[in-house]
């Protein structure tokens, strides 16, 4: 089934495209073909409710279980420095990627638009989103709560200091129940995500239905430029990531992304990081990552490492700056990178995330706020790219520090083993 199920989700994205063609033009107008798009929403919206349904629990399970097997808090230390000191590199390497291809396509160029004294509406809620309340915000109030909103970084926050707790007082007899609990809630999450997982093609059918019922094909040939040029810089950022993630693992990334090409078909036919999740926990424990970096470092980059995210912000900045004809030097670009870099660490969990962090940095750099509805039309389509691409550099990110585990492990052994033989030979005879 599991083999089978890549093929089922690669029809049913085909099959969706084209079943939303031929409604998009039988419909008598914009309104019948909005009605018939939401049928097809239904399938979809019932997947995704299953997918958010496990995805609190999962976490919840995986990194508590992952933290309780460590040996005390050096291991989180050391897997948690290593984590964000890999993500940052990797966020500001696609921010800078984003800015210079923007730079040479010139995908806004020759639009010639014009700003109007009326603010656009754009439709997004921008408040809060701040260095400041993106901190106070990570550690939650209530854990049920954090659950009830699958707000990652939330459970995040509190499964960790759990997680910790747990390894830290795990000889107590009376945490051993609590601790085994834990633990076999794991393999019961990750059967329940295969039975949802099943119904993805399902919901990968409607979400393309529904989109294409709606838009239909005219949309990719009207953004036909920033479409294919941010797709070429896409290609270019996995070549990027695949060369470094060759250059840790060696010959094993090929099998990698063999693994994880269902999770990333699926956030790619979905746009949602959600939906790719569960599938890819397991897929990466079933490669051979260890369960407590999964359980950790993954989690952390979904609120940390969104490589795709990262370049789809830059680059539409400067595709709104080059639509109106604004000015933007060299510094300037830079420095909105930088802002960038610290505003984008809020929006994990907020819908239309990367969009949101556009909209909200865009009047500081007197960017019009109509022009995030210029790219608001096709962000479904961009968000699909740019969330496969989130998926591609987590795993990429998780298999290198489960390898610098694996490393770290072998060296230990052998100094204690060379200790061990040490003293053996001081010993008198």
């Amino acid at each position: 089934m599991k083999n089978r199920l890549t093929l089922y989700i690669l029809a049913g994205m085909v099959l969706g495209v084209a079943v939303g063609y031929v409604c998009h033009r039988s419909a008598a107008d914009a309104a019948q073909a909005k009605a018939i798009a939401g049928y097809f929403s239904v399938v979809t919206d019932i997947f995704l409710r299953l997918v958010k349904m496990i995805i609190a629990p999962l976490v919840l399970a995986t990194l508590v279980s992952g933290l309780a097997g460590m040996e005390g808090t050096s291991d989180v230390r050391r897997i948690g420095l290593r984590s964000i000191g890999w993500f940052l590199c990797a966020s500001l390497f696609s921010l800078a990627l984003g800015l210079f291809l923007a730079d040479l396509f010139q995908p806004g160029a020759g639009l010639h638009l014009t700003q109007t004294s009326a603010d656009v509406a754009t439709g997004l809620n921008t408040s809060g989103l701040n260095f400041k309340d993106f901190v106070t915000h990570a550690f939650p109030t209530s854990i049920l709560d954090a659950m009830a909103r699958n707000d990652i970084l939330q459970i995040l926050v509190f499964s960790v200091l759990f997680g910790i707790v747990l390894s830290v007082i795990k000889s107590d007899p009376r945490v051993t129940p609590l601790i085994a609990a834990v633990d076999a809630l794991v393999p019961a999450m990750l059967k329940l995500t295969d039975y949802v997982m099943r119904l993805a093609p399902l919901g990968v059918f409607g979400a393309l239905a529904s989109a294409i019922t709606v838009h239909g094909l005219d949309v990719l040939m009207t953004y036909g430029k920033l479409i294919g040029s941010f797709y070429a810089g896409l290609a270019l950022l996995w070549t990027a990531l695949i060369l470094v993630g060759y250059a840790f693992l060696g010959n094993p990334i090929w099998a990698l992304l063999k693994a994880i090409r269902e999770p990333a078909m699926l956030a790619f036919s979905t746009a949602s990081s959600e939906a790719a999740y569960p599938r890819l926990t397991e897929k990466l424990e079933e490669f051979g990552v260890d369960k407590k970096v999964v359980g950790f470092t993954l989690p952390l980059g979904y609120a940390f490492n969104l490589d795709g995210s990262m370049m789809y912000q830059a680059f539409a900045a400067i595709f709104i700056a080059q639509a109106f004809g604004i000015d933007m030097p060299l510094g300037t670009q830079i420095l909105m990178l930088l802002v960038l870099m610290v505003s984008s660490k809020g929006m994990a969990g907020v819908a239309r995330g990367s969009v949101v962090v556009v909209a909200a940095v865009a009047p500081m750099f007197h960017l019009p706020p109509s022009g995030v509805v210029l790219v608001l039309a096709i962000d479904q389509i961009l968000d699909m790219g740019r969330t496969a691409t989130n998926v591609i550099g987590n795993s990429i990110a998780t298999a290198v520090i489960a390898k610098w585990e694996v490393r770290r492990a072998v060296r230990e052994e052998r100094v204690a083993q060379a200790v061990t033989f040490g003293q053996f030979e001081g010993e008198p005879k």
